[in-house]
């Protein structure tokens, strides 16, 4: 009898309120991220923090110049934050996709972990369209006039080449229909999920297969365009085919950490009663897994252009490791420190997937591991020499409390646990 009682358990609603002080954080990392961002661009208008060499190199630059190398980090930064946040936020609708065509019991429930992270794919989708339609000449050296001109003094035959595809309006239109892709099967899964719980049946899990399915294929396709649109076009004479693949592989590791990092923080505060340790088991195996496969497009990639020695390809990681005065050269190898040695020596056993205060150690940093990663594929191709880290780090403490506020109002919308997904009591008693 106390077995049937357990089994009808998780039917039981498990609402999410926000405490004040809760609200209060995410304000509070906001307004740490502006007060950074103030002192930041203080510091670059002072040059506080640069090396004499570089006080004297920019005594002999126009004052308008230099206020250009200031706007044009905030726009890159802008740029760097909201594309993390957006693809994290599409991330969280690729795993439950992948979920419901595997047919897969154990993770229904971070079901709504996953679908509160897409909280911000239509506000990152305005904020990126603005910041392209507004900033673009920033950001992308293809978009100025005449580049693609003959006879014109900036024309550029490498440039002029790709004019069939890097153009204003198609690019445009690209961009707009990934967003629009991503937050219309987010949306359309997530009204799936939410009727299941009002009318319970296998109608609503059955159509949420056939959406997730072809989600996927169009994610597929989609996210290593976007991969080419959105990053690698910044070095527009450069490309790698691998490069889609890396940034995915980016994407989906930091996605997979913010679901763990979010479980683990509404455990600690009360909730999500029925995860334990063999749900953060298996979310340590994926984060564990696909770090290495992380490091495996990451190597694979630069052996190539490595051995290759061509000076069309190396230039890019010439860039980065000691180029610019070697102003990223120690960045490069932090890289691989926190999102490859880190994850793997912290993960290793078995345990440490299944303590939760491990789990968000190594959660935290991956998803600082991989917004440096993003630094990193941004900052050599647009600021080459002019990047810094407080004006970059307060819009990024900007954004993540925007995101926050943003995913845990989603959260709070409805059940933590999906009370009539036919896979619950799997998910409940999942051991591993």
């Amino acid at each position: 009898m106390a077995t049937l009682t357990h089994h009808h358990e998780p039917a039981a609603v498990e609402q999410l309120e926000l405490s004040p002080k809760t609200q209060r954080t995410f304000f509070t990392i906001i307004g740490a991220g502006i007060l950074l961002l103030i002192i930041g661009i203080v510091a670059a208008v002072l040059h506080i923090g640069e090396s004499h060499e570089a006080v004297a190199a920019h005594a002999g630059v126009a004052h308008e110049e230099e206020h250009s190398v200031l706007v044009r980090r905030i726009v890159v930064s802008l740029w760097h934050s909201n594309l993390f946040f957006v693809g994290v936020s599409a991330i969280g609708t690729v795993f439950m996709a992948i979920q419901y065509v595997a047919y897969a019991g154990w993770s229904v429930v971070v079901k709504r972990i996953n679908e509160a992270l897409a909280a911000w794919l239509i506000p990152g989708g305005v904020i990126m369209v603005l910041l392209f339609i507004l900033g673009r000449h920033d950001i992308f050296h293809w978009t100025h006039d005449g580049i693609m001109t003959k006879g014109s003094p900036i024309y550029d035959k490498i440039i002029a080449g790709k004019s069939g595809f890097l153009t204003f309006g198609f690019y445009l239109i690209r961009m707009v229909s990934y967003l629009t892709i991503w937050a219309v099967f987010s949306w359309r899964l997530r009204q799936l999920s939410l009727q299941e719980d009002l009318y319970g049946g296998t109608r609503y899990f059955h159509t949420s297969i056939t959406t997730a399915a072809l989600f996927l294929v169009l994610y597929a396709v989609t996210s290593s365009m976007s991969a080419w649109d959105w990053v690698m076009s910044v070095d527009v004479h450069w490309f790698s085919t691998m490069f889609g693949w890396y940034v995915f592989a980016s994407w989906w590791v930091s996605g997979i950490a913010a679901t763990a990092l979010i479980a683990i923080f509404l455990k600690q505060a009360g909730y999500l009663r029925f995860m334990n340790a063999n749900h953060f088991h298996d979310l340590g195996k994926l984060m564990f897994g696909f770090s290495i496969f992380w490091t495996y497009v990451w190597f694979s990639q630069f052996m190539l252009i490595w051995y290759a020695n061509l000076p069309e390809e190396a230039v890019y990681f010439n860039q980065r490791l000691g180029g610019f005065e070697g102003r990223y050269t120690w960045m490069f190898y932090f890289n691989l420190v926190i999102n490859f040695a880190f994850p793997f020596l912290a993960l290793m056993t078995r345990d440490a997937k299944r303590q939760m205060i491990i789990m968000k150690i190594v959660c935290i940093a991956i998803l600082i591991g991989h917004w440096s990663d993003f630094y990193l594929m941004l900052m050599p191709g647009t600021l080459k020499g002019d990047n810094g880290f407080l004006i970059e780090i307060g819009i990024a403490m900007i954004f993540l409390g925007s995101f926050l506020i943003l995913v845990t109002r989603r959260l709070s919308e409805a059940s933590l646990i999906p009370v009539n997904h036919p896979f619950i009591d799997e998910s409940v008693h999942h051991t591993t």
